[in-house]
């Protein structure tokens, strides 16, 4: 069996790709503004604002990867500096992480704050940069009695050299800033990233796919699946969670290509929504919609129109030795099941049918768990 997953590595958050897919336009601006500042050996401070997966972390990475690769701006080459916020919350910890990247190496105690950037200031003078200082996640730092980031925005007047500031975040920080550290983050200096729309998660899902599967291995379906199931919010970060997991579960299936059933059992693995006692508050008539629409999804495809579902709901009445409901009926209980985060229904032009969608687990194991419940199982036909 040839393997799918051949470059995972490049489905991991913290790998930075070659081009921001959607982020280009942010990327630009930014690259020009700071250009612009560190030419005149004027350090810019910024704040990058968004929700989880809204690629914030990839901007200002891929920011400082280009304004290093420009060599020297201004009055000295550029240095970024990462340091995520979340798990070095606090002024000292930080401070550490600023002396590695001077190459001065400190044990994590016995050293005040001041005495720390004391150092680090040496260490700049021996290695003359101009460093782009990101904190990622700096939300817990900055709701503490923090220093550093007044220090690090204030880098020429209290000695510390040449330093510009990024803070990374989802919420707006400005407003638990001291405000001595406010006019440096003001409304020029702060840039909002949207959340993806659905179609610009398909995008950067079919860049990383390149990048990550072997060719061949999959479909677009497969992708517009992911990316639709991620869309709610946005979040590039769960897209591509989800395409790794659909991935291993291709594979570990023995199967050549990833499936519409892999991606549902990746998205039961990882977010899990439905549970047997939701089923357990469903209707006889919810619950055999529901098992239609397994069924259907079972054999093949992401998605299904209502109409067809229809009919294989009213061929399932039949095996039962049931009674066929009406289109209303019918169309009450798809709504019904949409609102209860059964299913997905979108409506399509006026005229066309609806598409129907189950993405919360495998459909082979939930029509397993209904037809059991409804006393068509396996166990129940024996």
């Amino acid at each position: 069996m040839s393997r799918i997953l051949l470059h995972e590595e490049t489905l991991d958050p913290n790998f930075l790709p070659p081009k921001l897919v959607h982020r280009s336009a942010e990327l630009q601006r930014l690259t020009r503004r700071y250009g612009e500042s560190l030419s005149h050996g004027v350090p810019f401070h910024l704040q990058i604002n968004g929700g989880i997966g809204s690629g914030k972390t990839a901007l200002a990475r891929r920011l400082g990867s280009d304004l290093e690769r420009q060599g020297r701006i201004g009055p000295a080459p550029v240095k970024t500096v990462y340091i995520n916020a979340w798990r070095r919350a606090s002024d000292r910890t930080v401070a550490l992480d600023l002396l590695r990247a001077v190459d001065v190496h400190l044990p994590d105690r016995g050293y005040s704050l001041s005495e720390m950037l004391d150092v680090f200031e040496q260490g700049v003078r021996r290695h003359p940069r101009h460093y782009l200082v990101v904190l990622d996640e700096a939300g817990a730092l900055v709701r503490q009695e923090t220093k550093i980031v007044y220090l690090l925005s204030r880098a020429a007047e209290v000695g510390l050299g040449s330093i510009s500031l990024i803070l990374i975040a989802p919420d707006d920080l400005f407003p638990y800033l001291d405000p001595a550290s406010r006019s440096s983050f003001g409304p020029t200096h702060r840039i909002a990233l949207a959340p993806y729309t659905r179609d610009q998660l398909t995008d950067i899902l079919s860049v990383r796919a390149e990048l990550a599967l072997r060719p061949g291995s999959y479909d677009p379906s497969v992708l517009g699946q992911i990316a639709r199931i991620a869309a709610p919010n946005g979040d590039a970060r769960f897209a591509l969670e989800l395409l790794g997991g659909a991935a291993h579960s291709a594979e570990e299936a023995g199967r050549e290509t990833i499936a519409s059933e892999d991606v549902r059992a990746a998205k039961g693995s990882i977010y899990p929504t439905v549970s047997e006692s939701q089923l357990e508050g469903l209707s006889t008539q919810g619950l055999t919609v529901l098992l239609a629409l397994a069924r259907s999804l079972r054999r093949k495809g992401a998605t299904i129109s209502s109409q067809k579902l229809r009919e294989t709901h009213a061929g399932l009445l039949e095996e039962f030795q049931e009674k066929t409901v009406s289109r209303t009926t019918f169309w009450r209980t798809l709504k019904e099941l949409d609102r209860a985060g059964l299913i997905g229904l979108e409506v399509g032009p006026s005229g066309t049918a609806a598409e129907v969608s189950m993405d919360e687990m495998p459909a082979s194991y939930l029509a397993t768990l209904i037809e059991e419940r409804l006393g068509h199982g396996p166990a129940t036909r024996r």
